[in-house]
């Protein structure tokens, strides 16, 4: 039987730093125009999915006996 070696929590808590600073390195902070555009397209789907959400109750109170 071959058994591997279970990783302590050191190792486990070293790969996950090493994880979190190769995050950190790719990223970077939105330009003003990037925000506007990402803000716009939530706020976009924030609204569809209300309304959406509205006409299928609508729709329910309708066919409501």
């Amino acid at each position: 039987m071959d058994f591997e070696k279970k990783p302590t929590l050191f190792t486990r808590f070293k790969s996950f730093i090493t994880q979190c600073k190769r995050v950190f390195r790719v990223t970077k902070k939105p330009s003003k125009e990037e925000y506007r555009v990402i803000v716009k397209i939530s706020g976009l789907g924030i609204a569809i999915i209300g309304v959406i959400g509205f006409l299928i109750y609508l729709f329910w109170i309708l066919i409501k006996p």
